[in-house]
């Protein structure tokens, strides 16, 4: 593989994986979940 190939892969791999997690992220904010930590600790608004 030339170095210009594995340069875009891991460009395209690390969108991909941005990608991903914003829409996790926003999926979870558009849903008006309950925040809570590892612990239990629930947010109140």
């Amino acid at each position: 593989m030339t170095p210009v190939k594995a340069a875009l892969l891991s460009l395209f791999m690390l969108t991909a994986i941005a990608m991903w997690g914003i829409g996790i992220y926003s999926a979870d904010a558009a849903a008006d979940h309950t925040d809570a930590d590892g612990y239990g600790v629930v947010s109140t608004r």
